[in-house]
């Protein structure tokens, strides 16, 4: 199992609740401002907030697992974990191996950024992160893609000049573009939000998330943490 990292999570649950079932949340640790790891070394950002909650609602003891994205599918169909929590959107084709919550998100935008403006993302060489639905938009288009394991080495792509531009989430991006010499250039909608996946087997656990997710969106606590982590699309 490739740099497979217990991290310090177990969620503490209410009382009466007398044995629980342990639940492993996998992500990946490396994508602001969902996850990423903090200066004491544990899960942070927006999607561990969400995953905590979540397993409270569900009446859920959960751990939490970082793991590489480019094998974060397949060690969750091994059983290395229960459910990634990943900033992974809701696609076509990620639903013919896995099944996904309702969105925790609303689709929101991906976007060009590059050195200069007048960068034609349409015959230049882009870069996106690997596996992801950035990577796989760009190989519909007239661009020549170039992958990356994980989203610093895109945007490093572009400062280094190796590649002319990087398509990547805009939340992301954001705060990069912010205190750097990179551009926008334009917007693309991909998918249909972000989701949690499961294996197809575990359809019980999936209905308890998704059940949690519908209790955070009717009492507007999920609105109120997608605002304080800075994230578009609030239901």
């Amino acid at each position: 199992m490739k740099n497979l990292i217990l991290s310090t999570a177990a969620i503490a649950l209410t009382a009466g609740v007398a044995m629980a079932e342990t639940v492993r949340l996998g992500t990946e640790g490396l994508y602001p401002p969902y996850n990423f790891i903090n200066d004491a070394g544990e899960v942070d950002g927006f999607e561990r907030e969400l995953g905590d909650e979540l397993c409270k609602r569900a009446e859920l003891t959960c751990e939490w697992v970082t793991n590489d994205w480019d094998s974060i599918v397949p060690n969750l169909q091994s059983g290395n974990y229960d459910a990634i929590i990943a900033g992974m959107s809701i696609t076509d084709e990620r639903e013919e191996t896995m099944d996904f919550t309702q969105g925790y998100t609303q689709p929101s935008p991906s976007a060009y950024a590059a050195l200069s403006a007048d960068v034609d993302v349409n015959s230049a060489v882009v870069a996106a992160q690997t596996s992801t639905i950035q990577s796989g938009h760009v190989a519909t288009t007239g661009a020549t893609l170039v992958e990356f394991p994980t989203p610093d080495e895109t945007v490093a792509a572009v400062n280094a000049g190796e590649v002319d531009a990087v398509l990547a989430d805009k939340d992301f991006l954001a705060p990069i573009v912010a205190e750097s010499e990179l551009v926008f250039i334009s917007d693309v909608y991909l998918g249909g939000g972000i989701g949690m996946a499961f294996r197809e087997s575990d359809d019980e656990l999936r209905g308890k998330f998704d059940a949690a997710i519908a209790s955070m969106k009717a009492d507007g606590t999920l609105n109120e943490l997608l605002a304080k982590w800075e994230i578009e699309g609030q239901f």
